[in-house]
């Protein structure tokens, strides 16, 4: 099976320059995880799936609390929060940062993790 937590909305400091260094800029996260979910549809029991609300909740405390320059490391470091659920078997995160580059929406960057 595989969440997909779509679009979440934070406000964080990222960004190499002096300007971005001393404002709360947006950017937007997009999650999705796969799991094994047989057992959660046998048992319907939150203890056998992947509480995405808990992960969620953690994404945005770390997220909100960061400082980060580059977009690769704020990503790294959401994609880590995510495999720390044992159940999660691949986890890729999109991050992007809306209005950074002229003419264009948004810069994102996407990493990925499969479990060995």
């Amino acid at each position: 099976m595989r969440i997909k937590i779509i679009d979440l909305r934070l406000r964080t400091i990222i960004g190499m320059n002096d300007s971005e260094r001393t404002k709360l800029q947006d950017v937007i996260i997009n999650v999705e995880i796969d799991f094994d979910g047989k057992r959660v549809a046998q048992s319907d029991s939150i203890e056998d799936t992947v509480n995405y609300r808990t992960i969620t909740k953690r994404i945005i405390k770390e997220v909100e609390q960061s400082q980060f320059f580059m977009l690769e490391k704020l990503a790294s470091h959401i994609l880590s929060i995510v495999m720390e659920d044992p159940k999660v078997e691949y986890a890729q995160v999109e991050l992007g940062k809306p209005h950074s580059v002229r003419f264009a929406d948004s810069v994102s960057i996407v990493t990925s993790e499969r479990r060995s």
